[in-house]
């Protein structure tokens, strides 16, 4: 790739993949690949889905962009599929194109109508690549280091008289914007009471509950939504990623109480690829397909039998150190034995026998995303080679 700049910080893979379909990617020459990352988390429904790719020919075929000053009733019907799937069911939405984009515009919504300058947010969250939820800066965020948590006996149920959560400046802060346990795919699941005292605190204040759904919304956690494991009622909800199916499109989802408020006040927010037709088209074909076929419980059901299987393999081999997960968004955690970097031999191994599996050295973890629709004969195979692997390697 002499002319293809490398930014990612990542090990790209030299595949040379040509074609895709379900949860496999094939290269040039034929050789077929599982990929257990769902492109990076985006292709739940697996790759080149009938149903999306006829959606999205079809709508080629009429009009694919329109721009922000142009209304199509595809807009419409996209957020209504939308809300049907949240506790918004009069809310509003805005479609974007990215899901950092969606993430940045509830932090502006939310500093916007409170009037507030801090943020709330747990420290070891990713909310964007970009702006104010990427840079997380002190002079406008809090950040609330949970990690003691886990170990507290009120973890359940958090005490008002926390000196953790005293210590927050709830006064000053307009927006708690929760990622529901990615957090930047490390899959670390924060203590229930905690999220709920974090969020009542909040609201109490005047402030407003934004939760980032961009990676574990429509199917990630087992559920439609990674919130709905904490029992919250958000008032802005950003999706992205799982909403496309590998086609870029994102949303913000919003309480009709927001909403009112913000077209009373004139809010501004205009940008050229907003409520695009095509992007409309594919995000309700995709609700659709994940209701009609039932992929979300499918799922959640391939990712029990999945965890269980990597928790075996993991009791055979002293060098995973834990494996952890919510649904299709699991992590193994490999011990490195003084080595500063033990997960990528295992990627690539994994890569040369047909598996693609997410890495993340600085963590020393190998993470699988698997797409809902992941045959078990593929999570079986993949179980009994990286089982092998893991003999060859230790």
């Amino acid at each position: 790739m002499e002319h293809v700049l490398d930014c990612s910080g990542y090990e790209i893979a030299k595949t040379d993949i040509v074609r895709a379909e379900g949860a496999c990617l094939f290269d040039a020459a034929g050789r077929r690949y599982v990929d257990f990352e769902s492109g990076v988390w985006c292709a739940a429904l697996g790759h080149n889905h009938p149903a999306v790719r006829r959606a999205i020919q079809a709508q080629l075929e009429r009009v694919s962009h329109l721009g922000y000053r142009v209304e199509s009733a595809l807009a419409e019907e996209a957020a209504v599929a939308v809300l049907g799937t949240l506790p918004l069911p009069s809310g509003k939405c805005l479609f974007l194109a990215s899901g950092s984009e969606a993430v940045e515009l509830t932090v502006q919504i939310a500093r916007d109508l409170t009037g507030k300058p801090l943020l709330v947010s747990l420290a070891d969250s990713f909310l964007a690549s970009y702006g104010s939820a990427a840079k997380r800066n002190l002079s406008e965020w809090s950040l609330f280091d949970w990690r003691d948590c886990g170990s507290c006996p009120h973890a359940d149920e958090c005490s008002p008289a926390c000196p953790r959560l005293r210590a927050v400046p709830f006064d000053r802060i307009g927006g708690f914007v929760f990622e529901p346990g990615n957090a930047g795919g490390t899959v670390h699941l924060p203590p229930r009471g905690v999220v709920r005292a974090l969020a009542a605190r909040v609201q109490e204040s005047g402030g407003l509950v934004a939760v980032d759904e961009v990676t574990t919304g429509l199917g990630r956690t087992g559920l439609w939504y990674g919130f709905q494991h904490y029992d919250l009622a958000p008032d802005l909800v950003a999706l992205g990623k799982g909403l496309g199916n590998g086609y870029p499109v994102s949303c913000v989802a919003m309480t009709r109480a927001i909403a009112g408020r913000l077209e009373r006040e004139r809010f501004h927010y205009a940008q050229s690829h907003q409520d695009d037709p095509l992007g409309c088209v594919v995000a309700r074909t995709v609700i659709d397909t994940l209701r009609a076929e039932n992929w979300i419980e499918r799922g959640a059901r391939m990712a029990e039998a999945f965890l269980e299987g990597l928790r075996s393999v993991a009791r055979r081999h002293g060098a995973v150190r834990d494996v952890r997960g919510r649904g299709p968004m699991i992590v193994a955690e490999i011990d490195g034995a003084g080595r500063p970097d033990p997960v990528t031999p295992l990627f690539r191994r994994l890569l040369e026998r047909g598996f693609l599996v997410g890495c993340k050295p600085a963590a020393s973890l190998l993470r699988f995303y698997p797409p809902l629709v992941t045959p078990k004969d593929d999570v079986d195979a993949l179980l009994v080679t990286l089982d092998e692997v893991l003999g060859e390697t230790s």
